[in-house]
């Protein structure tokens, strides 16, 4: 699969080509492709900017399809003579084209370069105004000529003398008629008369019924009435062709500017489409960047109900390179990874994204290994096909490039998947690419714990309702949550305490051991050398960041002051303008310590501490207060 179909980009083409009038827009939607020069996808952003801006002021563009008109014109060019209904076409053509243009005229008060396109279109008024006054209703008007309506005045009375004439040889010859009407035969105006009457009726027979038992006779007197109509009908086609090829002329002069005004159509056409579709999905122009890092604040799923669709909090960049996202199964993971892709893709061709704001970078590449690639005409397994992606997609990424891979090292044993999974990882770093990947190993976790320039996020899961929260935070590993699942849905304890034996050995992790009171499986040694190892490992991190610290924050690059030093998982509290946040501490670099900026027994209250909660805290110092409650929050502690 290419990587618009694994990012369902070729449906996002479909979409914005339904909102194109012109077949010419609808094949540019089709064939949208990114754009590698950052001043054309500047304009092709501003460009559906504005028209957002102007479908949301100026409401929809009277836009038309253009169907059949080139053709029309071609014709008209090389001297063809166009029909009445083919020159009204073009004449509805040109009041569509004043329509748009007044819109765009309009739409100038808003200071928007596309409403400029105004300038640009050309309605033809005179010529337009020709085509109506001779043409209405897909005929020529009894009124383009003198000459033409005298010949159709009399055309009109010779037919009412033929009529007047066949009456009266029917009144006069009522017993000789099976019937007491007129009617047209091959052309000709006809009496029916009963067959063995025929010698009373002077005139031509034109025919006779199914029976034969009546003949159809054109009176001797309506004859000489018809060899004059006929006359009259050639020359009223005559003056109507003459016509027909005077406008035809009128407009074959004027072939450049009609095709200039369909070249601006169409163009206005496939800005307009993109200004529908960023509309429907509720999209926003991103920021473009060429210095490597991608930020998504509520980022979504353009195809998916934002009513379902949770949020993306994403980051990258800035001195990291690569996320390792894991979490439980069906737990947004990869539609976590698509959603980065996918609108990474949209904004370098000049869509805009679905994100309440959005920092993307442009890329070289956008390189993707999702889903099961097996082959069988290839005779490849899932894993063999997922290798061969894998190494393609290694041998072309470089500093420029995009990569998401989705349940790295999967389809094989387990130990050695995991192997291949981290030097794939080792491989992606040496390239310089920016990388998202999912894993359920859990060395893979650990390798992003310690690898300098990769960072864990994991997918949120409420372990008590066993639902998935498709919220990724960035920062932490998560877990497959495969045990928990399996305690929640009945599996007996003797079961479980089986798989996690089997699973982790002797030292099964403690929050595992509640789920089936399985805390014997510990040994006493093994609970003293873990504890051993925490506890050193908690001495170095409580050393590194102290309360009053002034810290930067990546990748956003936020100045803070730390709140609350770091806890044996690794998280500290930091204080932002306005706000606490709760941060992994490889997330956070010193900048100045608490001990160059404050005296030694400064009171930090003044800092982290709302005005309210001092000055009460101040008097319950002094005195009882009665009624007063000092409420702190968890952020305050």
């Amino acid at each position: 699969m290419s990587t618009e179909q694994i990012l369902e980009f070729d449906q996002m083409k479909k979409c914005l080509a339904k909102y194109a009038y012109t077949e010419k827009a609808k094949q540019e939607a089709m064939q949208i492709e990114p754009f590698y020069s950052e001043l054309e996808l500047t304009a092709a952003l501003r460009e559906t900017t504005e028209a957002v801006l102007l479908l949301n002021k100026g409401g929809n563009p009277p836009l038309l399809t253009l169907l059949g008109v080139r053709e029309l014109f071609a014709l008209a060019s090389k001297g063809a003579c166009l029909s009445a209904e083919e020159i009204e076409q073009i004449g509805n053509t040109l009041t569509d084209i004043k329509r748009l243009k007044e819109y765009l005229e309009r739409c100038q008060q808003f200071e928007c370069g596309l409403a400029y396109y105004a300038q640009n279109l050309e309605p033809l008024q005179s010529l337009r105004e020709e085509i109506f006054v001779t043409i209405r209703n897909e005929k020529v008007e009894d009124s383009a000529t003198k000459l033409l309506r005298n010949l159709r005045n009399d055309i009109i009375v010779k037919e009412s003398k033929m009529r007047e004439k066949a009456d009266a040889v029917i009144r006069s010859n009522k017993e000789a008629m099976s019937d007491s009407y007129s009617t047209l035969r091959n052309g000709h105006l006809c009496v029916p008369v009963k067959k063995e009457y025929r010698s009373r009726i002077d005139g031509s027979v034109i025919g006779q019924s199914s029976t034969g038992s009546t003949i159809f006779i054109e009176p001797a007197g309506v004859g000489r009435f018809y060899t004059e109509l006929e006359e009259l009908r050639i020359e009223e086609e005559n003056e109507t062709r003459r016509i027909l090829y005077t406008l035809t002329a009128m407009i074959g002069e004027e072939i450049v500017t009609m095709e200039q005004n369909a070249e601006y159509i169409e163009k206005l056409d496939f800005a307009f489409a993109k200004g529908k579709l960023s509309i429907s999905y509720q999209g926003i122009c991103p920021t473009m960047n060429t210095s490597r890092h991608i930020r998504l604040v509520d980022g979504r799923h353009p195809l998916m109900d934002p009513k379902t669709n949770v949020p993306l909090q994403f980051a990258i960049g800035n001195g990291i390179n690569g996320v390792v996202i894991t979490g439980p199964n069906t737990g947004g993971k990869t539609v976590a990874i698509k959603t980065v892709a996918l609108n990474s893709y949209m904004a370098q061709c000049g869509l805009h994204v679905a994100a309440r704001e959005a920092d993307i970078c442009m890329n070289s590449a956008i390189l993707c290994d999702i889903g099961d690639g097996q082959n069988i005409s290839e005779n490849l397994s899932t894993f063999s096909a997922h290798i061969k992606n894998v190494l393609d997609i290694l041998a072309k990424a470089d500093h420029n490039s995009l990569v998401i891979m989705d349940e790295l090292g999967s389809g094989t044993d387990p130990t050695e998947g995991m192997g291949i999974a981290i030097a794939i990882l080792r491989q992606l770093k040496k390239s310089g690419a920016l990388y998202l990947v999912t894993t359920h190993y859990p060395e893979v976790k650990i390798y992003a714990e310690n690898e300098e320039g990769v960072i864990n996020a994991r997918m949120t899961f409420d372990k008590e309702s066993l639902c998935p929260l498709y919220q990724m935070v960035i920062g932490e590993a998560g877990e497959s949550c495969a045990f928990h699942i399996a305690a929640r849905l009945g599996m007996p304890d003797e079961m479980l305490r089986c798989a996690m034996k089997e699973a982790y050995g002797e030292r099964v992790p403690q929050h595992l051991c509640r789920l089936s009171g399985s805390e014997g499986l510990h040994k006493e040694n093994g609970r003293k050398i873990q504890a051993k190892k925490e506890s050193h490992k908690n001495t170095e991190l409580t050393k590194k960041l102290h309360r009053g610290d002034s810290v930067m924050i990546y990748p956003d690059k936020k100045i803070g002051i730390v709140a609350q030093g770091i806890n044996d998982k690794g998280i500290l509290q930091v204080q932002l303008p306005n706000k606490k946040i709760y941060i992994n501490h490889k997330r956070v670099k010193l900048l100045v310590q608490a001990t160059e900026m404050y005296p030694e027994d400064y009171d930090f209250s003044i800092v982290f501490d709302s005005v309210e909660n001092r000055k009460m805290r101040h008097a319950m110092e002094r005195k009882y207060v009665e009624n007063d409650i000092l409420e702190i929050s968890e952020d305050d502690l």
